[in-house]
């Protein structure tokens, strides 16, 4: 008997190593994407942003993988406690990337529509605040293939200045729109760019809480959550 739970147990950690390296990748095309549609938009290169929208159908495909593994690693190896917390995690934390994905051919998609505007000065702060974004990204997906909750944690703690940048865009630009009414198209564009780098940090603190869970069979304390100025009090 001890041979074949060893040989078990052999094969559920490779399963779940094979489900974070796909998440891995998956996470890396969507900070990959962010970063690239960013520097479309502040070059204006309609072309570029193309390429980020197609290349986002890679995302979906991996997406797909993970779901088809996690079925299988349950049904195969009927995971309990602990284990199951990982299966879980990884199908949840794999569908919040391809979200993330998704907001960053949102942003690519905004592009031709800015290509022959002038300069708006909040252009200037959303590299900013999508570097801090796909920062969070790129730390949560490291705390998740560490299964590190102390990592976890950092990421929500940055979320905050990815609101804070958000606040100060959104009131900038509406200042704007007030002052310059025949910009108001083009900063509508560079606000709904805002508001979803804004949800990618959200989804980065979603994907940190799961990992933080994983981790440690606990939930994160309640963070914080002030309205920003674009939407209710959440």
């Amino acid at each position: 008997m001890p041979a074949p739970a060893a040989h078990t147990v052999k094969a559920f950690d490779e399963d779940v190593r094979q489900l974070r390296a796909i998440i891995a990748e998956m996470g890396g095309l969507a900070e990959q994407g962010l970063a690239e549609a960013l520097r479309a938009l502040r070059h204006r290169d309609a072309e570029a942003a193309m390429r980020v929208v197609e290349n986002d159908n890679r995302i979906d495909l991996l997406e797909l993988e993970v779901e088809n593994a996690v079925v299988q690693l349950i049904a195969l190896r009927a995971p309990l406690a602990d284990d199951l917390r990982e299966a879980v995690a990884a199908l949840k934390i794999a569908s919040v990337v391809e979200r993330i994905g998704d907001y960053a051919k949102n942003i690519a998609k905004r592009v031709p529509a800015l290509e022959r505007g002038g300069d708006i000065e909040p252009l200037s702060l959303l590299p900013e605040m999508g570097r801090i974004a796909g920062e969070m990204v790129h730390l949560v997906l490291d705390a998740f293939a560490a299964r590190d909750p102390d990592k976890a944690v950092e990421v929500c703690q940055r979320d905050k200045a990815v609101d804070d940048f958000y606040n100060s865009i959104f009131r900038t630009l509406l200042t704007h729109m007030m002052e310059n009414p025949h910009t108001i198209t083009q900063a509508a564009h560079l606000l709904f760019v805002a508001k979803n780098i804004e949800r990618i940090g959200d989804h980065a603190t979603n994907v940190a809480e799961m990992v933080y869970y994983a981790a440690t069979g606990e939930r994160m304390s309640e963070r914080p959550r002030g309205g920003d100025a674009g939407s209710p009090p959440r």
